[in-house]
Formats: structure tokens, sequence, C-alpha cells
């Protein structure tokens, strides 16, 4: 089935845009990324016009739109879940929002096979956002939740089979803090190697995107919405 599928993600340091299209040729991916901290609303919205033009299609030609949901930043979460809303619901398009960790979990898959992913974003506050995975033939399965937590009460998934996990994001700033038994578990994807890899990427999106447009899991514009994790922000913050 053809598709031209728009994805956004302002939820980190990073700004991204990506088409993912896939037609009779087959199936690609356009893709703009720059590390903006502070200026994703200045430059989110410049880069969906940059895929678009590079495509040669105009934004009617798109089937869905997708955003990273999160978690992440709180502001970066808003300002690409308003973007996204507001495409999809003036195109009368279906949204989707998808995971950030499940973002990056699929990126360290797909650019260095990493097949047992441990996904840790920065939370700020001394804690973390954390999930892992089981990726294979460009799936992602989750074993558990996704959870905001402290670093020391990360614990591994129980169907784990005593084998290491690649791990990757942000988060791994605050390794010192885990647990010794799971920081031990846990190998740090080379990011000298891998640019960019500590940061959700809309690349990525776009593909995890494609896959839940296709199962029908699309929806209304105004019913997608950001996933924060963490609902009591606002107390920890005042506190």
């Amino acid at each position: 089935m053809a598709l031209n599928l728009l994805a956004m993600d302002a939820s980190s340091g990073a700004c991204s845009a990506a088409l993912l299209r896939r037609d009779a040729a087959g199936e690609r991916c356009l893709a703009r990324l720059a590390m903006t901290p502070r200026e994703h609303t200045r430059r989110l919205l410049p880069m969906v016009d940059e895929v678009l033009a590079e495509a040669g299609i105009a934004p009617g030609a798109l089937d869905a739109v997708a955003f990273g949901r999160g978690p992440g930043s709180f502001t970066g979460l808003r300002i690409a879940a308003g973007a996204a809303q507001g495409l999809a619901f003036g195109l009368e398009r279906p949204l989707l929002g998808i995971s950030t960790l499940e973002a990056l979990a699929l990126q360290a898959h797909r650019r260095f096979d990493a097949g047992r992913v441990a996904t840790l974003i920065d939370a700020r506050m001394g804690e973390i956002y954390a999930a892992f995975w089981h990726c294979a033939d460009g799936a992602t399965i989750r074993r558990g939740d996704e959870a905001v937590l402290a670093p020391a009460q990360l614990t591994l998934p129980d169907d784990d089979e005593a084998r290491q996990w690649t791990a990757v994001g942000t988060g791994l700033a605050l390794r010192d803090s885990l647990a010794a038994a799971v920081g031990a578990r846990l190998e740090p994807l080379d990011t000298a190697l891998a640019p960019g890899a500590l940061e959700p990427r809309a690349e990525e999106m776009a593909w995890l995107a494609a896959r839940d447009f296709d199962a029908g899991r699309g929806q209304p514009a105004h019913l997608a919405q950001p996933v924060y994790l963490r609902n009591e922000v606002a107390w920890k913050t005042s506190a």
C-alpha cells in the first residue's frame, strides 16, 4: 500500500523531522536532524517544509502524521504535539504518537544491530525514563512497562536471561547511580561511533508510525496526546 507519512520530534535536545515514502519502488525515508536546544519552535516546521520539498510533494499528499509522544522534555513534547495535531487536524489525517524510548531502541537496532536494548532518558530531578526491548528483523518488543524512577530503582526484566543489554540514551549520564548488579549488565553504545545515538529521532518514529498506521492505530488529531509518565511533575518542581 502506498504511503506518505510525516513524523516530527522535539522531545530532547535534538529537533527532527522525517518523511517515509512507500510506493512501487519500495520504502525510503527523508530526514532532517539538528541539535537545537531551546530552538525547537523555530526549527521544527522549516524541517517539515524541507523534507516535503525534497520529496516534491505538498502537505495534502500526506496519508498520516506522527510525533514523538514522550517521555521527554515537557516543553518539547508540547511543541511537537501541537504542530502535529494542527497539521493532522487541518488535513483531516490520522495522527500517531510514538514512544521516544521505542524510537531509541529501534535506532540502536537498525544502525548498530543491537538485539537487547535498554533505553534510558534523563528525566531530570535525579530520575530516568527507562524501558527494555528485544529487537529483531526491524521489530521491537517491549519487556515490561515504560517507567520514570530513580536510577537505583531500575531492575532488569523478569524474563532476563543473564546476558548483557546494549544501553542507549541520555540517562547513561546517571549510570553510576544504578545498582551495581544492573549497571554491570548494561553495555553503553559507543557514542563516538554513533553520533546522535543518545537522542530519539523522527526517522525511527516514521518507521514505527508506518507499522502502527498499517495496523489501523491512527487516531483523530484531538485524541493523540503526549505521554509524560511523571504525573506529579508540577508538585516536584514547586517542592
